[in-house]
């Protein structure tokens, strides 16, 4: 989970809470989902201070700093939601005066870039520290390493706009990174650069490298590895700042954008939008102005509320709930998601700086926070049940236990992945996964359909290990299905993989032969036509006439775009569908 550490009198006077013990602050916090890591000391002068603030919610990046954190206590505690002016929308586009041109060259590098500038406040020594710590957090975490998500920030006086954001070959050029004191080229910074070796893994087999220059020449940095030691070396008592943000994915990295705009108006700065002008089109256009407001509306019905929650929330107090968690609400009437019937709920329209809520459910989650828990009063289970395992479960762990018998090693996965991994690394057409409408990042934008995409991840980073690989899984699997509620159906799922360079259709089929053996349970096999299996070394199999998984030789084409170069045997099937057996 992230940890900050924030100045205690920064704090204090964002938030506007005021406390004189641990207990009172920790309370307080409960409604980030956050808590005191370890008490700060009393004899240190408050202005040099230290809290050190642990957040349980990687939902929320909008907390990972001073000012989130803050802005979080001070609306739960009654504060006004502000209004930010300065975030364009669909149809209401803020003039810019500056701007940013990404050229094509970027498209299939790193290709998307926002930002905007910052004035009218000197930096002094704990600013500049709180903003480094909200950069690296984002970056880190949100960003995956900065694969995803990274941010430089820039001394805008000495910048000669427009600045051009450009893919050039790594060798054609060379500036002083920060921290140095030579010229490096693009190359050299991942070979001897601290942060270049660090962050190599990003770009160094890339044939084109990213790279921001202003209209003079003017190196900015090389995203997302370093700044300049000129143009990209803030310094304590700098008053005009740029901020930009690159990644993959356009909606992570307007929403980062967002976050670093509000809390440095939050601190004081005011926020002059940057126009980004794209060669090429992406999802909220070619050109628009940043920070940029792109969250939609969220609707939930009261009934919904009152059956997640156990209690009926009056509208108004569901409404002053969500303001509470810094969204603006209103009742209304509208169609619920999965029905046609108008009822009565709560209209939510998300704060540029939130892009979590997913579902309704997000919204109840943050009327309960609204209201506290202290609003709803414990109540003893009303019905006498007596608990036991499910019959999936004991299949489940039976397999468990016959596949480490065998010498399987078990792997344990997420359950969301990317269209990369999940379906154009596996050969496949993505027809029957399911894709999340919002996603935080696109790493995590699809549900997975299948285990042995898992299985193949693990094994393209263990080349260094000792062969056999023999590793599985048991978990959930969920796919399109027009018949279940929800138009899904969700799966448990066993996938096997065995790497050794040896390893063919015979290894795979004797062990899944075994399996099935010791499970009780009869199958039998046809000629299989999966895609991500050589053709003639893969079967179906089946099980009371039905088709409940495949097993065979994997692809080269499969091992090959994962990097794997040792022969892999693989199998995945319903255990779901075995129990009627």
């Amino acid at each position: 989970m992230p940890k900050i550490e924030v100045n205690e009198e920064l704090f204090r006077t964002l938030s506007g809470f005021s406390w004189e013990r641990r207990a009172d602050l920790e309370g307080a916090l409960s409604c980030a989902k956050a808590e005191l890591d370890e008490d700060s000391d009393k004899h240190i002068p408050e202005s040099e201070r230290v809290l050190k603030i642990e957040l349980n919610d990687t939902n929320r990046p909008d907390l990972w700093g001073t000012a989130g954190c803050a802005r979080q206590l001070r609306l739960h505690q009654g504060g006004k939601i502000r209004f930010y002016p300065f975030f364009s929308a669909p149809g209401d586009m803020k003039t810019a005066r500056k701007r940013v041109i990404i050229e094509e060259s970027v498209r299939k590098v790193r290709p998307y870039l926002a930002g905007f500038i910052a004035h009218g406040r000197a930096v002094n020594d704990t600013l500049l520290r709180d903003m480094i710590q909200t950069q690296e957090k984002l970056a880190w975490n949100f960003g995956r390493k900065r694969r995803t998500v990274s941010m430089g920030i820039y001394r805008t006086e000495i910048i000669k706009w427009p600045i051009y954001y450009r893919a050039v070959d790594p060798d054609s050029v060379s500036f002083v990174p920060l921290q140095w004191d030579t010229p490096l080229t693009l190359r050299e910074i991942l070979k001897q650069h601290p942060k270049g070796k660090e962050y190599a893994f990003i770009q160094e087999h890339e044939p084109l490298h990213p790279l921001l220059i202003d209209s003079k020449g003017g190196i900015l940095s090389y995203p997302p590895i370093i700044n300049s030691a000129d143009i990209g070396a803030v310094q304590v008592n700098d008053s005009d700042l740029f901020i930009e943000i690159t990644g993959t994915d356009i909606a992570a990295v307007t929403l980062s954008v967002s976050i670093m705009a509000c809390d440095l108006a939050d601190q004081g700065y005011e926020v002059e939008p940057v126009e980004i002008c794209y060669a090429y089109e992406t999802a909220f256009g070619k050109n628009w102005t940043s920070p940029f407001y792109f969250q939609a509306p969220v609707f939930c019905s009261l009934s919904r509320i009152e059956k997640f929650l156990g209690k009926k929330i009056p509208a108004k107090d569901a409404v002053a709930a969500l303001e509470r968690m810094g969204s603006r609400a209103e009742k209304v009437r509208d169609v619920e998601a999965g029905s046609d019937d108008v009822v009565e709920g709560v209209k939510l329209w998300p704060p540029p700086y939130r892009n979590d809520f997913l579902h309704a459910a997000d919204v109840v989650e943050d009327v309960m926070i609204g209201c506290t828990l202290d609003a709803f009063i414990p109540e003893r289970p009303h019905d006498f049940t007596i608990g036991r395992l499910t019959h999936i479960t004991l299949l489940s762990r039976k397999a468990k236990e016959i596949l480490v018998g065998l010498g399987f090693q078990e792997m344990i996965y997420n359950y969301l992945g990317s269209q990369r991994d999940l379906v154009a690394r596996m050969r496949g057409d993505g027809a029957q996964i399911i894709k999340i409408a919002n996603p935080m990042t696109e790493n995590y934008e699809y549900v997975r359909d299948s285990v042995i995409a898992s299985l193949c991840a693990s094994e393209a980073v263990s080349a260094h290990a000792v062969y056999p690989h023999k590793i599985f899984e048991i978990g959930k699997i969920a796919h399109r299905d027009t018949h279940k509620n929800y138009r899904c159906a969700t799966r448990q799922y066993c996938g096997v993989l065995h790497a050794e360079s040896t390893a063919n259709f015979n290894t795979i089929a004797a062990q899944i032969q075994t399996l099935f053996y010791y499970l009780s349970r009869d199958y039998s096999v046809t000629e299989s036509g999966d895609p991500r299996f050589i053709p003639g070394r893969a079967a179906e199999i089946q099980h009371n006439g039905k088709s409940i998984g495949v097993f065979g030789e994997l692809h080269p084409e499969v091992l090959e775009n994962w990097g794997i170069t040792v022969v892999c045997a693989a199998a995945e099937f319903d255990l779901d569908a075995l129990i009627s057996g």
